[in-house]
């Protein structure tokens, strides 16, 4: 017995040697469950910690692929500028005629001469949209561009194979040079 307390006590005769042992029965028992209740408040703040580190993993994940998405428009985007900047038709002075287009749903204008107006007409250029204007570039590099980003391209084909059957003025063509 390591405590003297307790010998004396046994010496004395105020105690027996089973309460003696039951007493330091107790006192294991609770300095167990003292170490038990420790070790699951450690256990809780671990899984605590691992928890918050993974919801932080995830969210750095996240923002990594939004930050990889935004990088791949934004080199999409310079690539397009380059392949108009590189490719566009330069117009000068005797582009005089005012030729209207709709681009997302609203009619934008570009003035072009006869020759470009035609060839607008029958699909041989496009209209691409650079910061904020428009500039024509051939139907090769706007179908390329088409590919990358189909918002930033206008395009004009041979519409005359939608033509309705039932349509009552199908003999009757309206003229392109058609002015309002």
């Amino acid at each position: 017995m390591n405590n003297p307390f307790q010998e004396q006590l046994l010496k004395a005769g105020v105690v027996t040697k089973q309460q003696v042992q039951k007493a330091k029965t107790d006192k294991n028992k609770k300095k167990k469950q003292t170490r038990n209740q420790k070790d699951a408040a450690v256990d809780k703040a671990k899984l605590k910690a691992q928890q918050a580190a993974d919801e932080k993993a995830r969210r750095d994940r996240e923002l990594n692929k939004q930050k990889q998405e935004q990088a791949r428009k934004k080199a999409i985007s310079a690539e397009i500028n380059q392949l108009i900047e590189k490719n566009h038709i330069a117009r000068d002075e005797s582009c005089e005629i005012v030729y209207n287009f709709e681009h997302n749903t609203k009619v934008k204008r570009i003035y072009v001469n006869e020759e470009l107006k035609k060839q607008i007409i029958q699909g041989k250029l496009g209209i691409a949209r650079i910061e904020g204007r428009y500039e024509l570039v051939p139907k090769t590099i706007a179908e390329k561009i088409q590919q990358r980003n189909d918002k930033r391209i206008v395009l004009f084909g041979d519409d005359s194979s939608t033509m309705d059957e039932n349509d009552p003025y199908a003999d009757y063509q309206v003229p392109d040079d058609l002015m309002w």
